[in-house]
């Protein structure tokens, strides 16, 4: 059974609890979507007596949310981080009782009981996904809550005419699990193209059409119908170029009038999270969201 995409749409306010936007990612079938949410393991209570915790500094810097692993170890490289008042070093492990300093900036060590947040937001066409930008227009950041000790990091972009679902966190690495080219999560989105696509265009689409910065297509198209001129499609597609679903499209000749993320990964945006709102995920589903990405 097919699943419409999610159309911007007005809706009453329901009488039934939301349900978490997060559940498992696709496999190559659409129709794996059914199968059941797997349950977490168990941690293990018979250990002894525990080793000393250590970790790389680059990890733990980006689990602070000041960068990606790659951007950290550049930092460090630059001599920026220190270790117990000494310059830090790349290879460098750290522990709870380490005091690491970035600039006046103290970081925390975080332990494995102490989880990451990740924030869920529903952007508008209209904003940018950037804190700086010379043209002086809205910026999603200005909508999520200020943070003190780490900052937002944005899993992927939309584009400034493209609406739906942004995925923010606190954990460097979480966002590299989610966002690098090497993990192949999944992007699904919903498409509004003035006329309809023939069976010769979709068949290109999802084996191949050439862009200029290399071949693209989609793992899976679906028409959702539509009417007068307008039709709508469901894309799945395991990369996030620049405007990739938007160069596809024009590619084949048809030109996008509506573009809109439904999911990114395990992640769906919720149906009653309006626009321009946002919505923090609680401890069960990032432990969940943690279980299905690493």
């Amino acid at each position: 059974m097919k699943t419409r995409p999610q159309k911007p749409t007005k809706h009453s306010k329901p009488s039934k609890p939301p349900k978490s936007p997060i559940r498992p990612k696709l496999a190559r079938s659409p129709e794996a979507i059914t199968k059941k949410k797997p349950a977490l393991a168990g941690a293990s209570a018979d250990s002894a007596v525990a080793p000393a915790i250590t970790q790389k500094l680059h990890k733990v810097l980006a689990q602070a949310g000041l960068g990606s692993r790659r951007e950290m170890e550049e930092l460090i490289v630059a001599g920026k981080a220190t270790i117990n008042g000494k310059i830090a070093n790349i290879g460098d492990r750290v522990g709870p009782e380490d005091v690491v300093r970035v600039g006046k900036r103290v970081i925390h060590f975080r332990s494995g009981g102490r989880l990451p947040r990740v924030m869920l937001y529903h952007k508008p066409e209209g904003e940018i996904v950037s804190r700086d930008d010379p043209q002086d227009r809205p910026s999603v950041f200005d909508k999520l809550p200020q943070l003190q000790s780490s900052k937002w990091i944005a899993i992927g972009r939309l584009d400034y005419n493209t609406s739906g679902l942004l995925i923010f966190t606190t954990d460097g690495d979480l966002a590299n699990r989610l966002m690098h080219p090497r993990f192949e999560v999944e992007r699904e989105y919903a498409v509004r193209i003035m006329g309809r696509l023939s069976p010769e265009v979709a068949e290109r689409l999802t084996t191949g059409v050439e862009l200029e910065d290399g071949p693209a297509k989609f793992d899976y198209l679906s028409d959702e119908g539509g009417e007068g001129s307008n039709h709508w499609y469901r894309v799945i597609l395991k990369e996030g170029r620049n405007r990739e679903v938007r160069r596809m499209f024009e590619a084949a000749g048809m030109t996008v009038s509506r573009l809109m993320r439904v999911r990114f990964g395990p992640i769906n945006l919720p149906p009653r999270l309006k626009r321009g709102k946002w919505m923090e995920l609680d401890e069960t589903e990032i432990k969940r969201l943690l279980a299905l990405v690493t």
